[in-house]
């Protein structure tokens, strides 16, 4: 089947410019997994290093040229394709030659993969990983886990800990878990590819858009295979689920196994339940009425609550993985909108004399923003798709007449796969933290549902430059310019919001 909206494919060879990105951008990859090797996340390197010190090292500054250089080709080679490339399948096959040197790189960009093994070691020998951090429970590998979260209780779900425990059952020494963990995050990211083209002709767009947006970009390389993070199995699971939601709407065993997908990924990370509202949406078969969403999303949920129970049951662990979730707010970050505000209205009380101590506060208060946000987002999406009686579509169209049932079925994949992905852009957007494989998210449900992708594509390629090869977070290192400069964006974006015309199309129309 023919991608839909993309353009014919060439008839003879591959474009010269598309040959060249290719290239420069396997070229980029080789660099990073150079980088890796040379001073990567190994278990024995150095922690808490700055940048120069990373420099004064032997090896240093061969590791931050080609850690750079590979970046910005890497980048550059994705950005200069974010339009399309010649066909899925070249698509396909460039993101997987690119991914072959970081999958044999070691730990690169984050030392979490060792969070993980230790969260699995604890598990594995007795300790509660929601009630201890992994130095309290003797983790032999725990001098390879970043400082800030030895003395952290685990924030995932017990999903995950099964797997990472698997991983340390299997792999034995911390080389095989690694191993283990990383290759669960490519079982993820194939569970993804797999599941993106039946998601993108639901929507409409073309597939090999989709496949090159959410696939090739450098977070997924770097930080989801590279640095083996868990995220990958989440996203796997969350567009496997949504996938059989809008192929069988309506229909209670694949709408239940749907939840079950849907609710592992939830018991992997937490994060994936603002998904579960626009799921349901997806899930209606025929008129959206508050009757036809309390059935057919009642199968999804009890799929959704079987997975959770199931998860929190066969772990033991009962439901203490909700309570570890209060912890994942332990750093702080201008990387995050919230807490950047907040540092500025600390570093503005200082200046009179006085300590705010704004940051709990703003976050607060960005998760109430969020939870209404979400609402809203919702909200829209049942309007755009509930209709009113005589089969006709409760809105008009731009021309003022009702369009026909036929293409509001056609509109429910697109209208709830854009709401799931806006969600999420909106709970990376709010949350307290911010780490740039939290871009992939959103990154995943927008390239299959946006028109316009360089609002979403641009954060993603700067959000690739702001760790270090060995896990160090540039970001520590610019906390006041750095707050300073994202608390001037949100005025700027709020002030062009609030002085918005009527009539005119804003932004989140036109996407």
């Amino acid at each position: 089947m023919s991608d839909p909206g993309a353009a014919p494919a060439p008839a003879i060879g591959t474009p010269p410019a598309a040959r060249a990105a290719r290239y420069a951008g396997l070229a980029g990859a080789v660099l990073l997994a150079v980088a890796a090797h040379l001073g990567g996340a190994l278990p024995d390197a150095p922690l808490g290093v700055t940048p120069a010190s990373i420099w004064r090292t032997p090896a240093g500054p061969w590791t931050l040229a080609c850690w750079l250089v590979g970046t910005a080709l890497l980048v550059g080679a994705w950005w200069s394709l974010r339009r399309g490339t010649p066909s899925t399948r070249w698509a396909y096959a460039t993101a997987g030659l690119w991914a072959l040197p970081l999958l044999v790189a070691p730990p690169l960009g984050s030392r979490d993969v060792y969070s993980y093994a230790c969260q699995g070691w604890s598990y594995t020998h007795g300790a509660d990983p929601y009630a201890v951090g992994v130095a309290a429970a003797g983790c032999p590998w725990v001098d390879a886990v970043a400082p800030i979260w030895r003395d952290t209780p685990a924030p995932y779900g017990p999903f995950f800990v099964l797997l990472a425990a698997l991983a340390v059952t299997v792999g034995g020494g911390l080389t095989g878990t690694i191993v283990v963990l990383r290759s669960c995050a490519v079982a993820g990211l194939l569970l993804a590819a797999f599941c993106l083209p039946g998601l993108a002709r639901a929507a409409g767009v073309p597939t090999r858009r989709a496949a090159w947006l959410a696939l090739a970009g450098p977070l997924v390389g770097v930080h989801l295979l590279a640095g083996a993070h868990n995220d990958a199995v989440m996203l796997g699971l969350l567009l496997a689920g949504l996938l059989v939601v809008v192929r069988r709407p309506g229909r209670a065993l694949p709408l239940l196994v749907a939840g079950l997908l849907l609710g592992l990924a939830v018991s992997v990370k937490a994060s994936a339940v603002v998904v579960l509202p626009f799921a349901a949406l997806a899930a209606v078969r025929g008129r959206h009425t508050v009757r036809a969403l309390l059935r057919d999303g009642g199968w999804l949920a009890g799929g959704v609550l079987a997975a959770l129970l199931a998860m929190s049951a066969l772990s033991g662990l009962g439901l203490g993985w909700v309570g570890g979730l209060t912890r994942s707010g332990d750093s702080e970050q201008w990387t995050s909108p919230p807490t950047a505000v907040g540092f500025v209205v600390d570093y503005a009380g200082a200046l009179v004399g006085r300590d705010p101590d704004a940051v709990p506060v703003l976050r607060a208060a960005a998760l109430l923003l969020l939870t209404v946000l979400l609402a809203v987002l919702w909200w829209r999406a049942w309007r755009a798709l509930h209709r009113r009686p005589g089969g006709l579509a409760g809105r008009p169209g731009p021309d003022h007449v009702r369009r026909p049932v036929t293409t509001i079925e056609a509109d429910r994949p697109r209208v709830a796969l854009r709401g799931a992905g806006l969600a999420l852009a909106a709970t990376v957007v709010l949350s307290p933290v911010f780490h740039p494989w939290y871009a992939t998210w959103p990154l995943a449900l927008l390239a299959l549902t946006a028109t316009r992708t360089t609002w979403f594509v641009v954060p993603a390629a700067l959000a690739a430059f702001l760790t270090l090869p060995d896990g160090t977070n540039l970001a520590r290192f610019a906390k006041a310019p750095g707050a300073i400069v994202l608390t001037a964006l949100v005025i700027v974006l709020l002030l062009l919001r609030l002085t918005h015309r009527p009539g005119l199309p804003r932004p989140a129309d036109r996407v």
